[in-house]
């Protein structure tokens, strides 16, 4: 099938069409319903009646934006009218929930005369906190917007008009700096004198280009202040009139800086490229095909052709998903009463800003692991990089409140704390950490030192402030390779073939000559990233350690095991996984190490993984896992933790409530908690899950992580005398920063100085026989 049969059975698929209405409280007894509507619903009816601001606190108003449209220019179809445009505009509040979870009606209003469009918009303000008017012809758009503005006290934003200016405003920001030219020197030609091309050439101005440097032609030519007098052009075209003689746009064009076409497909040429100023900039943004063709705007030049287009096959797209859900995102969240300047500004320079910072493999991946930087064919952030919201939506909050828009202040700290619980829970837990982290940073030693992946996170830990990265591996390589990807970073490198690591070798050897290591062997073995790093941490010279990106896992832990050891305290290590839930937290261990524990090996492990909840301030509630409720089925495997659980509540030094054996489904759930077992320890559900032995550990996991949807943070490892992480294969730059935050907090609540005993637990962890 076509894309046109796709889309058809994509939108008819029971449900029809792509949103629904879902509720966010309970509705599950006589009693949430009686609060849900009659009789309770009347109390925050009065309130509203005497304080209307409050129905920012008591409904959905705060987060509620209205899409609004009669469908007189739907992009690529034009006047299709008001019933026929409603896909598209669902289609908008499925962007708006999906990257700013922005709550959204569609309204299409079946009016063609602005002041009926004007009059019933106007009448929605009660219901929401911020109006997006889209896909509304010109010039009625103009009068559309700007009389909403003046009537209501919240935000109306055009986005045909502003979405287009703000996105390419970004994108000029950039292109003008990689062509090393001045905003208020460039000659700027407009191709198109609709919503956007005008809105566009405003905003440039705001940004700082001069109005006297920009020539608009419709498709008439050249926009001239004869042409204006005769009244040929309506007053929003006069606005941008130039005083010159009529010409065309292939006149215009010659000896100009930047082109942007918002008008039609292929009406530029090869030729007309040519004619422009040396390094052009050429944002051909017609929809679906552009003026000129990105393999031809590139290849008309020997010099360097900056080029944007409104496609997502070209370098450089122009797409407005880039600013609406991050605009209204900031503007909702210090309830502004207007989308200003200021803010649009913002905006524009949040997302320039944004474009020259490394890129999260996630980002690059999505994108056919393209190589995503900063230059002529990276100017602009993709739509689906996360950090768009974290960079732009404090941006235009911040701008609100220092224009005077916003109706409550905000502190920019917690507010991005927010913005990351909004898109799960994982990031609001991780952000506790890297916050702890910041507080007091630490040396973190990373093994795999000329991996790009680490050179990026090393670059990322040191730029964020959350630790002092140190990478192991050869300078020279470390160097090309931070310099290849673009990064402005003078890392620590410890070098293994320096000869100022032979002291790493003495004291490799001294910790192993009577585990059959001689001398030479040692200098062998401190060459090997692992072995080095392991003894950087013994010794003091770093703080925490992380490896395993390059190694299979008993590779990777064998070495800090074999050097470091475990706590005084611990016999055992073991691997503990964070899974994050919509509205829940759990932590699952063992899942790495030991294969098959005993119950003093389970109590210890229960301990480890109930420290590392308080990392990430849970109060941990603990279940030791079999197939058995308490006693239910006894078995030397279902005693075990039965046992352990009666070791840990007869500790007096274990201050969390644990109980086990139980079904893991037991220990979730609070009806059987506080029913058939209201005996048990846990008054909630348990959110430390101890798995009876490895093998159930982490098929667990891995159910919960693929099945349940849970996002795992790990393998986090407890339990080690000194801070170590042990990374999986294949991990993104963001899990080994994840990690290194969690190995700096590690470091800062450490309190085991000296290795501990090690030969049993190597043997029982990691297979080793010394």
């Amino acid at each position: 099938m076509g894309l046109d049969e796709d889309a058809l059975d994509y939108h008819r698929e029971d449900p029809p069409g792509k949103i629904e209405i879902a509720t966010t409280k309970p509705t599950n007894t006589q009693r949430d319903l009686s609060l849900a509507y009659s009789p309770g619903v009347a109390a925050p009816c009065l309130a509203i009646e005497e304080e209307p601001e409050d129905a920012y606190t008591y409904t959905t108003k705060g987060n509620m934006v209205g899409v609004v449209s009669n469908g007189s220019a739907v992009l690529g179809l034009g006047d299709i009218g008001a019933q026929a445009a409603k896909p598209v505009m669902e289609g908008k509040g499925v962007l708006f929930k999906r990257f700013a979870d922005i709550d959204v009606f569609d309204i299409e209003l079946d009016f063609t005369e602005p002041e009926d469009m004007i009059g019933a918009t106007r009448a929605l303000e009660p219901t929401f906190g911020g109006i997006n008017l889209e896909d509304i012809k010109a010039p009625e758009c103009f009068e559309i917007e700007e009389a909403l503005r003046e009537e209501t006290d919240i935000p109306v934003f055009h986005d045909d008009q502003h979405g287009t200016a703000i996105i390419s405003g970004a994108a000029l920001l950039n292109a003008v700096e990689i062509a090393g030219k001045d905003l208020e020197d460039l000659e700027i030609v407009f191709s198109g004198a609709g919503a956007s091309a005008i809105a566009s050439a405003r905003f440039y101005v705001s940004l700082g280009a001069r109005a006297e440097n920009i020539t608009m032609c419709d498709s008439s030519g050249v926009i001239t202040e004869a042409r204006a007098a005769a009244g040929e052009v309506n007053e929003y075209k006069r606005e941008f009139a130039s005083d010159t003689e009529e010409a065309s746009l292939e006149e215009a064009m010659e000896g100009s800086d930047v082109f942007v076409g918002l008008s039609v497909p292929d009406i530029v040429s090869e030729e007309m490229v040519r004619s422009m100023n040396s390094d052009p900039i050429v944002f051909a943004m017609a929809n679906p095909d552009p003026e000129i063709t990105y393999p031809e705007a590139k290849d008309a030049r020997e010099d360097t052709v900056i080029m944007a287009t409104g496609r997502s096959d070209y370098p450089n797209m122009v797409n407005n998903v880039l600013g609406f859900p991050f605009i209204f995102r900031g503007a909702l969240d210090v309830r502004a009463t207007e989308i200003n300047e200021e803010m649009k500004v913002a905006a524009a320079e949040a997302l320039a800003d944004l474009a020259k910072r490394d890129v999260p493999d996630a980002v690059r991946s999505a994108y056919d692991d393209q190589p995503l930087q900063f230059g002529p064919d990276y100017i602009i952030p993709k739509p689906v990089d996360p950090r768009v919201l974290f960079e732009v939506a404090p941006a235009v909050a911040r701008a609100a409140v220092e224009s005077g828009a916003a109706r409550e202040d905000f502190d920019v700290t917690q507010y991005v704390a927010e913005l990351e619980a909004r898109l799960g829970k994982s990031r609001e837990m991780m952000r506790v950490i890297s916050d702890k982290a910041k507080s007091d940073p630490k040396r973190v030693v990373l093994a795999e030192g000329d991996d790009e992946k680490i050179i990026r996170a090393a670059y990322q830990l040191d730029d964020e402030g959350i630790a002092e990265p140190v990478l192991v591996g050869d300078e020279d390589t470390i160097l090309r390779t931070a310099d290849r990807i673009g990064l402005d970073f003078d890392p620590e490198i410890v070098d293994p073939d320096e000869p100022e690591c032979e002291v790493y070798a003495d004291r490799l050897f001294e910790l192993r000559q009577r585990k059959g290591i001689t001398r030479r062997e040692a200098a062998d073995l401190i060459r090997e990233d692992n072995y080095l790093a392991s003894v950087m941490v013994e010794c003091g010279d770093a703080d925490a350690m992380l490896t395993g990106l390059t190694h299979d896992y008993p590779s990777a832990l064998r070495p800090p095991l074999q050097v470091i050891g475990t706590a005084p305290d611990a016999e055992h290590a073991a691997g503990v996984y964070m899974l994050t839930f919509k509205n829940r937290v759990v932590f699952c261990a063992d899942t790495t190490v030991n294969q098959d524990p005993n119950e003093e090996v389970l109590a210890g492990v229960t301990q480890r993984a109930a420290e590392l909840a308080h990392r990430f301030n849970v109060k941990p509630r603990a279940a030791l896992l079999s197939y058995s409720d308490f006693g239910s089925v006894d078995n030397e495997g279902t005693r075990k933790p039965r046992r352990a659980a009666r070791q840990l509540r007869e500790d007096p030094d274990v201050d969390f409530p644990v109980d086990g054996e139980m079904q893991a489904d037991t220990a979730v759930l609070e009806e059987a908690l506080q029913g058939t077992y209201e005996f048990a320890e846990l008054d909630d559900p348990a959110n430390v899950l101890v798995f009876p032995n490895l093998e159930a550990g982490n098929i667990g996991y891995k159910l919960l992580q693929r099945l349940g949807g849970a996002e795992a943070i790990g393998p986090m490892l407890t339990g080690m005398a000194k801070p170590v992480h042990v990374l999986q294969r294949g991990d993104e730059v963001k899990d080994i920063v994840n990690l290194a935050s969690v190995a700096v907090v590690d470091a800062q609540e450490n309190e085991a100085i000296t290795p501990g005993a090690i030969g049993e637990t190597e043997a029982r962890a990691t297979g080793d026989d010394d």
